[in-house]
């Protein structure tokens, strides 16, 4: 059966996140590039820089657990537009910072503004998807990917023409300002509150699709999306159980239901948060140490040790933007299960390997292996029907957040114990562990979603 196309509103709603997401890349990218002359400017040691970025990434960890709640109060679209305002706005800071202190305070303004989006952005997505009635999740974390590569080749390209870095910076926040101007008032408007509310309790179609959509008039039951998955086809491995999404409204029934629903939503919050620390620890552990994998196991060049991190990276965005056809054909659970199987299967290879070509292809399987896992996890945390979504999705955000912090730091330790190649094992028995609990997102494809899973 195919599902009548999406109406122009949401179409549009999802090309003005596409944008967004592709915007936070951008700073992210701009920033990233620029970290050596920052430190430069600001005096500020390699010791004391790693210091300052730590409490920068605690400080995106408390803008995402502020987010949760506000944009359950307030709506994903007035929290991603003040969020997105604010990663531009504190931008300019870090290039005018002109001590560790200055730099300090910049950092943490920064970090809680894009700690903010992060979560913001996510939760429209999840409606947007919803709306969509089919997975699309994926292709936004692909737009992101792909905005911190131009954010990069801008910044690089800047630094060349030597620029000021000032009039960098600035430019970048004064465009990042116009692109939140153009794209917010066109995303859905309403709380995921009241969406999963709404399709909880079968009552009216979810306030933030516009008027005839495709989605709308689309209702949940109060079993969760675990029964649509297995009646959709979206789980190919049978019905689902109460970790694919079973979870009671609070409204719906006794005092003894509403407390167990809410202790059901949270064993399958730290089931989502614990996939998610481990697919964004071997995500991190990919970024800052596959290179230095590469050049140490094989002594190899360091321009031909870049090619370990690029592998991964290049499929890694071949597969964000493919991920939503295979999870509308396979299902969420499969997209995890195989997919961390194959990155195992790359950091397997990386560990034994002691030819280039193979080396490069495991870092290339890691790459495609977990390309899609991080948006179906998303998804699912966004869709558990609970009235506090996008505080769910905070929480599971944060807990990838410490994975994606707390990788290379745990491979940096090992390597006073091990070679580093050696320990890679360690993101290759998590990822193991993750792909034996890939139920765990069962139900996390849009409630629409129609049995074929084919592209409509």
């Amino acid at each position: 059966m195919v599902a009548a196309s999406p109406s122009p509103p949401i179409r549009i709603a999802r090309a003005a996140l596409f944008v967004v997401f592709g915007l936070n890349g951008l700073l992210s990218a701009i920033w990233i590039v620029h970290i050596p002359a920052v430190s430069e400017r600001t005096g500020v040691s390699h010791s004391l820089l790693g210091m300052l970025i730590l409490l920068m990434a605690a400080s995106a960890i408390v803008g995402m657990q502020t987010a949760g709640p506000l944009a359950d109060r307030l709506g994903s679209r007035t929290l991603t537009a003040t969020a997105a305002t604010l990663l531009s706005l504190t931008l300019p800071g870090l290039a005018f910072a002109t001590s560790p202190l200055t730099l300090a305070l910049a950092l943490v303004a920064y970090g809680f503004g894009n700690g903010m989006l992060d979560v913001s952005m996510n939760a429209q997505a999840v409606q947007v998807e919803r709306a969509y009635a089919r997975p699309i999740m994926a292709a936004f974390h692909a737009l992101f990917s792909l905005g911190g590569l131009a954010g990069s080749l801008a910044g690089a390209a800047a630094q060349r023409a030597d620029w000021n870095i000032h009039t960098t910076f600035l430019a970048a926040s004064g465009f990042g300002l116009v692109m939140v101007a153009v794209c917010a008032p066109r995303l859905l408007a309403g709380t995921p509150a009241a969406s999963n509310s709404a399709g909880a309790q079968r009552t009216e179609p979810v306030p933030d699709i516009p008027p005839g959509s495709a989605a709308a008039g689309a209702t949940l039951d109060t079993a969760g999306t675990a029964d649509a998955t297995t009646r959709d086809g979206t789980d190919p491995d049978g019905p689902g159980i109460a970790a694919g999404g079973q979870v009671e409204h609070a409204s719906a029934g006794p005092g003894g239901h509403a407390s167990a629903g809410r202790a059901s939503a949270t064993r399958k919050v730290l089931a989502l948060g614990g996939i998610a620390f481990v697919l964004l620890m071997a995500e991190g552990v990919a970024a800052d140490w596959s290179a230095l994998q590469l050049r140490d196991r094989l002594d190899v060049e360091v321009g031909t040790a870049g090619l370990a991190f690029a592998a991964f990276s290049a499929t890694m965005t071949a597969g964000r933007f493919g991920a939503d056809r295979v999870a509308g054909r396979f299902g969420p659970v499969a997209v995890l299960r195989w997919g961390t199987l194959l990155a195992a299967a790359g950091f397997a290879l990386i560990t034994l390997s002691g030819w280039l070509p193979l080396t490069i292809l495991g870092w290339a399987l890691c790459g495609i292996g977990l390309a899609g896992g991080v948006p179906q996890v998303f998804t699912a945390a966004g869709n558990l029907g609970s009235s506090t979504s996008a505080t769910d999705m905070s929480r599971v955000f944060g807990l990838g957040y410490v994975g994606l912090l707390a990788g290379p730091a745990i491979i940096g330790w090992l390597t006073q114990l091990v070679p580093l190649t050696t320990a890679m094992v360690v993101p290759l028995l998590a990822l193991l562990l993750c792909g034996w609990g890939a139920r765990a997102v069962a139900g996390s494809a849009p409630p629409n979603q129609s049995n074929s899973g084919q592209e409509q």
